[in-house]
């Protein structure tokens, strides 16, 4: 099956179209704004790995009736798709911007990216909390970039952005367990993720997977998202010494902690 195909199937895979009513009906939860959306997400996978999944506990003092690792984790990973999914619809419509060669690829992630944007609005609606708003975007970070009239540039950012929402799942894995169903979800996304970074690495003449901290011929504005990925000390165990530093490192792809994702998808909120 060619990439193409492959990712088609994706695109109209089951879950991306159905309902979350399945998953139980949790207490109301204030609406997250633009850059709160970013801002009030807790730490990621780390802390939980000593630490089981807590129940809802009261926060009187933030506002919000009751917070919790699992919505937290989800409306993480909403920011993380608005900007995917924004990035790709931007992108599309700038003409001249992608080879016509490149176009399919692209419509095809676009789609996913959607999907995954509606999905995670109604699981977070179906748990009785409100999505969060969509931040405003600033592709550039700044004018550091310029994604929409340098093809080159946008495939960077493309690299960039898939290979951080890769690590970003795993890192809030610890967080969704609570809820298998939202488990499940979390973890068919990831999967998408990891071949859409996959296909825009190929693209840009580089293996389909990261070694080292580098990601393959990336500027050094993007060093946050390999940030740690040069470990080579998997429970004890020296990869490094059986199979060399770069295919050690290359064989286990790290976390990112919600607080490294949300400092990477900050640099491209306004």
């Amino acid at each position: 099956m060619n990439i193409l195909k492959l990712l088609d199937k994706l695109s109209n895979d089951k879950f991306f179209t159905t309902e979350a009513t399945r998953l139980e009906t949790l207490t109301h939860i204030s609406a997250f704004g633009k850059k709160a959306a970013v801002a009030s997400v807790p730490l990621g996978l780390g802390a939980l790995m000593t630490t089981p999944a807590k129940a809802e506990t009261p926060d009187h003092s933030s506002g919000n009736v009751f917070k919790n690792a699992l919505t937290d984790a989800l409306q993480l990973a909403l920011v993380l798709e608005y900007l995917e999914n924004e990035y790709y619809a931007i992108g599309l419509a700038a003409a001249g911007l992608i080879p016509n060669s490149d176009r399919p690829v692209f419509m095809q992630i676009s789609k996913h990216e959607s999907a995954h944007v509606s999905f995670l609005k109604s699981t977070l609606t179906s748990l009785g909390v409100t999505p969060g708003a969509k931040p405003n975007f600033d592709f550039t970070a700044g004018g550091s970039f310029t994604p929409f009239t340098d093809y080159n540039q946008f495939l960077i950012l493309a690299q960039a952005f898939e290979d951080t929402g890769v690590r970003a799942y795993k890192g809030q894995a610890g967080n969704v367990m609570s809820n298998g169903a939202v488990l499940q979800a979390a973890l068919q996304i990831h999967s998408v993720e990891a071949r859409h970074a996959s296909q825009v690495r190929r693209m840009r003449a580089n293996k389909g997977w990261i070694e080292l901290a580098n990601g393959g011929s990336m500027p050094s504005a993007t060093d946050p998202v390999y940030a740690g990925e040069d470990n080579v000390n998997q429970a004890g165990f020296n990869t490094a010494t059986a199979f060399g530093a770069a295919a050690g490192s290359a064989a286990y792809d790290e976390i990112l902690t919600g607080s490294e994702a949300q400092a990477i998808a900050g640099l491209f909120i306004v």
